[in-house]
């Protein structure tokens, strides 16, 4: 078919009612001008720039039934920080070191609660320096306390100023000058001082800490300085109890939610979500399904959920800096698990009871390794145990002391205060993967660990009830 006729009329061709219509809307015009500029101030909607400020109702929560777990607990206080850097000044005192020196990192948000977030890390050395403030009668632990320095470069030193920190002295270098050099001659440390850096430093300021100080000794803070971090107060253990049950809540909200058929990154987005939802930070969760799951890092492939699939979430999250750690290997309610894969489950599962029981002050680090595997022997899977126990938590997800299999004198002694993931696991390569993770806390009075998801109801009763 051809285009449609065009129709037009000239204004002489304009029948006299039209004309009448014609002059009634040059007259409104000038009002619908009017009307269109006036609208705000009148309060009308739909013709002014009231409608483009309007905004679009807030979309329902995703998880309105999750509510912010721990928004009753406190951060760790100002007099905290200040008690913890005493400590250790009266260690170094008894250890016989002038200072301890860290760069920003876990290690500088516990003494100094400042952390690689509050400034990154670059080749230019920002670092904390706690040195002991001897007092007349320094026979006494009493009379020692911490004397706290920062070394900043001279340009940056307006901005470190702003850091939650009160030190006695700000150590200013200029860009031309050596910072270590700089850093020593601000202190006047003896010439043969024993100085500890923390562990985490990287190798050129422990190098150039020891270039700038050539008659004395620049050395790892030894384990005795490094188990200050290890135990826990009992502040802390509150922050890290709540961080752990908010994880586990989540994980079980995004339980409820899947679906045969998902794909993991349906149900990663799925979990993210409701770690935002009960309030965690730099939360993030390894998501893998069916035979996916035997590679206990592995980056899934995006497979699709079938009946036959265990899922496995292993989320982490930080609340106030301290991390979580909780892994969950489920099933669906119309899920058909092979018997086999269920009897691993289950093995699994009792590995890690017993592990829990075999933590307790007193104990060898190595102690509880030993009975998780032993348990999986049993079994026959205790070649598909293909990692350690379990790792300490807190300022970082990773710490010590660590719960492995080492000989006895590799180990080291389990006191109070000590946190540590439980996660036995199974994994055999292209068929299945189960690990079930829980961490622990030792408290002072308590025969063995305890969960520290307890206030939720603590380890996984089955694959459909984690």
């Amino acid at each position: 078919m051809g285009q449609p006729a065009q129709i037009s009329a000239r204004p002489s061709q304009l029948k006299p009612s039209s004309k009448k219509r014609t002059h009634l809307w040059l007259l409104l015009i000038p009002l619908l001008c009017f009307l269109s500029i006036s609208t705000p101030r009148l309060g009308l909607v739909g013709l002014g720039e009231e409608t483009q400020r309007s905004s679009p109702p807030s979309p329902e929560p995703a998880f309105p039934d999750l509510p912010r777990h721990c928004a009753a607990i406190p951060a760790i206080s100002t007099s905290t920080f200040e008690a913890r850097r005493n400590t250790l000044a009266k260690r170094l005192r008894q250890l016989g070191a002038a200072a301890y020196i860290a760069e920003p990192s876990s290690s500088a948000a516990y003494y100094f609660n400042v952390s690689d977030a509050h400034w990154r890390l670059s080749e230019r050395p920002l670092l904390f320096v706690v040195t002991p403030s001897v007092s007349a009668t320094a026979d006494r632990d009493g009379d020692i306390s911490a004397n706290v320095s920062i070394l900043t470069p001279k340009f940056e030193a307006t901005r470190a100023k702003l850091l939650p920190l009160s030190p006695s002295a700000y150590i200013q270098w200029a860009e031309e000058q050596d910072p270590f050099a700089v850093l020593f001659d601000a202190l006047r440390l003896p010439s043969n001082s024993t100085v500890f850096i923390d562990g985490s430093a990287r190798l050129f300021v422990a190098d150039g800490l020891q270039r700038a100080l050539p008659h004395g000794q620049v050395q790892n803070a030894p384990p005795q300085v490094v188990e200050i971090r290890e135990r826990k107060t009992v502040e802390e253990i509150n922050i890290l109890k709540c961080a752990n049950e908010a994880t586990l809540l989540a994980i079980r909200a995004t339980h409820k939610r899947m679906r045969i058929g998902m794909h993991e990154s349906d149900a990663r987005e799925l979990v993210a979500g409701a770690l935002a939802a009960v309030g965690l930070e730099h939360a993030g969760c390894l998501t893998l399904f069916g035979e996916n799951a035997a590679l206990p890092h592995g980056s899934g492939t995006n497979r699709v959920l079938q009946k036959e699939d265990f899922a496995l979430f292993d989320c982490t999250g930080q609340l106030h800096g301290y991390w979580s750690d909780v892994t969950r290997t489920v099933a669906l309610p119309d899920s058909s698990i092979p018997e086999d894969h269920l009897a691993i489950w289950h093995h699994v599962h009792a590995a890690q009871s017993l592990a829990r029981v075999a933590t307790y002050p007193g104990a060898l680090t190595n102690h509880p390794d030993i009975v998780a595997r032993a348990r999986l022997m049993l079994d026959g899977y205790a070649p598909y145990f293909t990692h350690r126990l379990g790792h300490g938590i807190g300022l970082d997800v990773h710490e010590s002391p660590y719960l492995r299999g080492v000989p006895a004198a590799q180990a080291t002694l389990i006191q109070t205060g000590h946190t540590f993931s439980d996660e036995p696991g199974v994994y055999i390569e292209g068929k299945v993967g189960v690990r079930l993770e829980d961490c622990m806390v030792v408290e002072e009075g308590a025969p063995y660990a305890t969960f520290l998801t307890a206030g939720v109801g603590g380890a996984a009763l089955s694959p459909w009830e984690p």
